[in-house]
């Protein structure tokens, strides 16, 4: 059973909300304050974390931020941002700094379950798509190697930590070098679901995983097209 971490100050919602998303195989825990929130994730294994916006002591971007710093299972861990600010901006920003999703409130849990699946889905598993034409368990190439079964990037031999959702953008675009991805397609192929951000969601998770792949310089951007993998496959 997935295990989740509600860090929401709201202590109204967690229990209705819990019995909820446990009828979808979901098992929730509840902080209600990032301070807690912080030390159960460092303690305890869960599957994906909800993070508020509007929290004491710090921000969720803050939170968000500090965990995209701790590396590790912690770093990496699934993350949907749930907050009553449901402005473009704000969702741009939770994305940039390397949310898996976004919903605002109010929200229908339904939703919230049925993103949650997906999201946990994609940082599972790689995208059909890309285990249909390659090996699934390694794509190597010039300077970048991706495991797919241990879930691990590489760098010039370096470890590089992905969020769930940049890694499942790296496995589609390098399962098929050379095939260009429109932002539609992209977000459809990741999420499962049609987006209302589509295409700067796509553009925000481009530039944030290409940052991290520096100096490489492997995924090209043709204009009012897409985006193509261009990296040179190399010989596992």
């Amino acid at each position: 059973m997935p295990r989740l971490l509600l860090i929401d100050d709201d202590e109204h919602l967690a229990r209705p909300l819990g019995a909820y998303l446990a009828r979808f195989g979901f098992e929730l825990a509840w902080a209600g304050r990032p301070s807690q929130g912080l030390a159960r994730l460092r303690a305890e294994p869960f599957d994906a974390a909800i993070l508020d916006v509007m929290l004491p002591e710090m921000d969720g971007f803050e939170l968000l931020r500090t965990l995209r710093r701790e590396g590790g299972a912690v770093g990496a861990l699934p993350v949907v941002m749930l907050t009553a600010r449901g402005e473009l901006p704000d969702k741009v920003a939770g994305l940039e700094l390397g949310a898996d999703d976004y919903l605002p409130k109010p929200f229908e849990p339904r939703e919230l379950a049925a993103r949650l699946q997906t999201v946990l889905r994609r940082h599972r598993a790689a995208p059909p798509a890309a285990a249909a034409s390659v090996p699934p368990d390694r794509l190597c190439f010039d300077g970048l190697t991706e495991d797919q079964a241990r879930r691990e990037v590489q760098r010039h031999g370096q470890v590089v930590e992905l969020t769930g959702t940049e890694f499942a953008l790296l496995a589609l675009l390098a399962g098929e070098p050379r095939k260009v991805f429109g932002r539609d397609e992209i977000l459809n192929r990741l999420r499962g679901h049609d987006a209302d951000l589509a295409t700067r969601a796509v553009d925000i998770l481009v530039s944030r995983l290409r940052r991290k792949l520096e100096p490489l310089d492997c995924i090209k951007t043709l204009r009012n097209a897409g985006y193509a993998f261009a990296g040179a496959p190399v010989v596992a």
